[in-house]
């Protein structure tokens, strides 16, 4: 029996537990299941798991809250327990160790940082003295869809925390990350007039044809310098190649690096117009993730852990990312550090994988985080 708390055969062993409960986000009765597997690793701690049902075609969500320190501003841990993978991907990508990688489907994003900070609250339970503040482990299940049933509880429990920690994975060889782009998403509707393309092509006003100027007019959008991406992802459009287009839609992605830059484009996006007579163009979205800019608090937050990590011994480095996280709910008035989970590669990939080397320098940087932070 291994004298070390943090031996990461024994951390993998439990995050293996976590990984081999397929849980996509679609399936609500799988995630439930794997939330049930972590209510359960509570039970024998001095914590008390809140529930709070799924809706809307999303499974559980569960908060976690230490018995101590919850009457006054704490640490809250994020982390979400579904996964991009659809059911049966494990047998494509079963759980495996091969050298320093160990494989499986959300292995990386995120169950490996998840299964971390979990593994590190189970050890500040063990020592003699309580941590300095109260620290609520709040698991979503809707995070890879944007969080639409837990954005509200997340903003909350932010609102009541002093500081936030989120288990995302680290970044290009175990870089923390202390800033992300602002994400929007729109939809475009274009209305025209259908005709016989062969007979009466001048009778109609193709919506395609529309749909194209529209698609130009975002590309322009584009500033890579700002850091500002318009992505238009997905388009459809027609009946019938003999048929003038009646009707076209598209999916826009945009990703900014600050609220002045949401403030300036989401509302361009929102008032464009048909540049065709007799088309309609009707836009619709906002802004469902607020860019995470990097705080006065969130630097001394980050500066502290680096300080920590040096100690352990291992350099921390941050950088500023263009994927969101939940930590874009509560950065905006809440200091917040994300990144701090497994390092790896290939999230969303058949071969996704962490990196054992840094299953037990993370855990410990998690677990003096929860020890030091005041």
């Amino acid at each position: 029996m291994s004298s070390n708390p943090f031996e990461a055969t024994a951390i993998l062993d439990g995050i293996r537990r976590w990984v081999e409960i397929e849980s996509p986000t679609e399936r609500p009765d799988q995630v439930n299941k794997l939330a049930d597997l972590v209510a359960s690793g509570y039970r024998d701690l001095p914590a008390d798991v809140e529930r709070v049902a799924g809706r809307d075609g999303c499974g559980d969500h569960l908060a976690a809250r230490s018995s101590w320190g919850q009457d006054a501003p704490g640490i809250l841990v994020l982390s979400h327990i579904d996964t991009v993978h659809p059911m049966g991907f494990i047998q494509r990508l079963p759980f495996k160790v091969e050298g320093d990688s160990a494989f499986g489907p959300g292995i990386y994003d995120m169950k490996g940082g998840a299964y971390l900070a979990y593994h590190a609250f189970r050890q500040i339970c063990t020592d003699a003295a309580r941590a300095p503040l109260g620290i609520t482990q709040l698991y979503v299940s809707d995070e890879e869809i944007g969080s639409p049933t837990s954005r509200a509880l997340i903003e909350a429990e932010g609102r009541k925390a002093k500081y936030v920690l989120v288990t995302e994975p680290a970044r290009d060889g175990g870089r923390i990350v202390t800033g992300r782009k602002g994400v929007a998403r729109f939809d475009v509707v274009i209305k025209g007039v259908p005709a016989h393309a062969g007979a009466r092509p001048e009778d109609g006003r193709s919506a395609i044809h529309e749909l194209g100027n529209v698609i130009q007019a975002l590309a322009a959008m584009n500033d890579l310098k700002r850091g500002i991406t318009v992505n238009v992802g997905v388009v459809k459009g027609g009946t019938k190649p003999n048929v003038i287009a009646e009707e076209a839609i598209a999916e826009v992605d945009l990703r900014v690096p600050s609220i002045a830059a949401a403030e300036e484009l989401v509302p361009r996006i929102l008032g464009l117009t048909s540049r065709t007579e007799g088309v309609s163009v009707t836009v619709t979205g906002e802004l469902n993730r607020p860019p995470y800019e990097k705080s006065n608090a969130g630097a001394a937050l980050f500066e502290h852990a680096r300080g920590l990590a040096a100690e352990i011994g291992f350099d921390l480095v941050d950088v500023f990312t263009g994927g969101g996280s939940d930590g874009n709910f509560t950065a905006p008035h809440t200091a917040t550090l994300d990144g701090l989970g497994v390092d790896g590669k290939g999230a969303h990939t058949h071969y996704e994988q962490l990196y054992v080397s840094s299953i037990e320098p993370r855990a410990r940087l998690l677990y003096r985080l929860y020890q030091t932070l005041r």
